[in-house]
C-alpha cells in the first residue's frame, strides 16, 4: 500500500509517500512559506528538484505535492489512485485519543478542542487535514497522536499537585509528547534484544532540538519528562526544561514583562542556547569545548545531567532496566553525550564499547557483552510509524 504521510506546521508542510510493503520512501519533500511571498516546494526522488509555487493556504500546498508526485518527469504515481491513505501527524490528542484514528468531522471537532492545549501545533494540522479531505476526496485520514502513546500514563505520573479543579474543568495535567517516536523506537528494541515487548522494561532517550525521556515498561509509557507542553522535562536546545515555577514571576518582575514575554524566552531564548550564549547546535558547542569555552563545557554538563536525573527516575519507577536506547539527531549522532549519559550510569552495570560509540545515524549496540544493562542507538522514523499505524487502521 502507498501511503501519504503529512505533518503540517503553521507555514510549512513535510510529507513522504511510503511504500508500506517494502518501507521504501517513493518520495519526499517539504512545502515552506506557505501564505508568506516566496512560496516554494522541494521535492527529492534520486534527485532533489526545488520550484517557486504561489500557496496562500496549506490546500494549495497539498496541490503542489500532489502535482509533484504525479508530474511526468520527476513524479513516481501515475495518478493519485495508486496513494490509498493519509496519515497525518497530530500534536495533541488531549484524553480524547488513546490510539490512531479515521478522521472525520467528529474527529476534528474533538484536536479543535484541543488547540488551546497546542496553540502553535493542532490548528495547522486541522488546516492540512482538511485540505487533504477535499483535494483528495474518498482517500480515507488518520490522525496519529504526539500524546497518545502516553495515555497509559496512571495518575500517580499525569496529575499536578495543583487545585484538582484545573484538571476536572481544564484537563491541565502531564500528557507527554514525541509519542510517536517512543512508541517506534521501544518496539524495535525489543526486536533486536529478542525479547516479548509486553515484558521490557525500556528508557528511551529522545535527543533532539526537542528532547524527552520515556519509561516504557511491559509495552506501555508509564511516565515521560515533557508535560502539559514540550516546554518542560530535560534541558533542550532553545527550552528551558524543568525549571523552578517561581522563576517565571522573578524575570516578570525584574525585566517588567508579562508571563506570556517570560514563556516566549523560556522556549526560544534559553536551553543548550540560553547557557552557552553561542548556538542550539551541539556540533558548535563541542567545537567550543575543543577551544576551551567553559560556558560551553558548564552547557554540556547541565545538559547531561539532566538527562541522567531523569533515567534514574525512570530506572526508580520501574524498578529496573533491562534497555536504555539514545534516537533522535543528538542520540543519534553525538558520541560525547551517549559516553557522558552512560559514565554516570555505571552504577547499574553498563559498560560501553568505545568503538561502536563512534558509530552516527545508524542503528549500533553501544554496550559489551559484559553490561548488565542493553544500550543501544536506534534511529527513529516518526514517517515510518506513522504509515504502519495509518496501514495497520485502514486495512481493518
Amino acid at each position: 500500500m502507498q501511503v501519504l504521510v503529512i505533518n503540517c506546521g503553521s507555514s510549512s508542510l513535510k510529507f513522504q509517500l511510503i511504500d508500506s510493503d517494502s518501507e521504501n520512501v517513493l518520495a519526499k519533500g517539504l512545502c515552506e512559506r506557505i501564505g508568506i511571498d516566496g512560496s516554494s516546494i522541494t521535492y527529492k526522488t534520486d534527485e532533489k528538484v526545488t520550484r517557486e509555487i504561489d500557496m496562500p493556504t496549506h490546500n494549495e500546498a497539498i496541490k503542489a505535492v500532489i502535482d509533484m508526485l504525479t508530474d511526468d518527469e520527476v513524479g513516481v504515481v501515475s495518478d493519485m489512485s495508486q496513494i490509498k491513505a493519509v496519515g497525518h501527524r497530530v500534536v495533541h490528542g488531549g484524553e480524547f485519543f488513546s490510539k490512531p484514528i479515521l478522521l472525520d468531522e467528529d474527529a476534528l471537532d474533538k484536536i479543535e478542542k484541543c488547540n488551546d492545549l497546542a496553540p502553535l501545533h493542532n490548528p495547522a494540522n486541522i488546516i492540512g487535514i482538511r485540505a487533504c479531505m477535499e483535494i483528495m476526496p474518498g482517500i480515507p485520514n488518520v490522525g496519529v497522536f504526539d500524546t497518545a502513546f502516553h495515555q497509559t500514563m496512571e495518575e500517580a505520573s499525569f496529575l499536578y499537585a495543583i487545585p484538582r479543579k484545573f484538571y476536572d474543568k481544564y484537563k491541565i495535567r502531564r500528557y507527554g509528547f514525541h509519542g510517536t517516536s517512543h512508541s517506534f523506537v521501544s518496539k524495535r528494541i525489543a526486536e533486536i534484544i529478542g525479547k516479548p515487548y509486553d515484558e521490557l522494561k525500556t528508557i528511551v532517550c529522545h535527543l533532539g532540538n526537542g528532547a524527552s525521556i520515556c519509561a516504557v515498561e511491559n509495552g506501555k509509557s508509564v511516565d515521560t519528562s515533557m508535560g502539559l507542553t514540550p516546554l518542560s522535562g530535560v534541558v533542550m536546545g532553545t527550552r528551558s526544561g524543568d525549571i523552578d515555577p517561581g522563576i517565571l514571576e522573578v524575570i516578570a518582575n525584574f525585566e517588567d514583562v508579562d508571563v506570556k514575554e517570560v514563556t516566549r524566552i523560556l522556549n526560544k531564548e534559553s536551553g543548550v542556547y540560553g547557557l552557552s550564549k553561542n548556538s542550539s547546535d551541539f556540533r558548535d558547542i563541542n567545537k567550543a569545548i575543543n577551544e576551551g569555552d567553559e560556558k560551553a563545557i558548564q552547557t554540556m554538563d547541565v545538559y547531561v545531567r539532566a538527562i541522567v536525573r531523569f533515567i534514574g527516575a525512570y530506572v526508580a519507577v520501574m524498578n529496573g532496566v533491562d534497555a536504555i536506547v539514545f534516537t533522535a539527531g543528538v542520540g543519534e549522532n553525538n558520541p560525547n553525550i551517549r559516553k557522558m549519559v552512560c559514565d554516570y550510569l555505571s552504577y547499574l552495570g553498563i559498560t560501553i564499547d568505545d568503538q561502536a560509540n563512534k558509530i552516527c545515524g545508524e542503528e549500533v549496540k553501544l554496550s559489551t557483552d559484559s553490561s548488565k544493562v542493553d544500550v543501544y542507538v536506534v534511529p527513529t522514523n516518526e514517517e515510518l510509524a506513522i504509515c504502519q499505524e495509518t496501514v495497520k487502521l485502514v486495512e481493518n
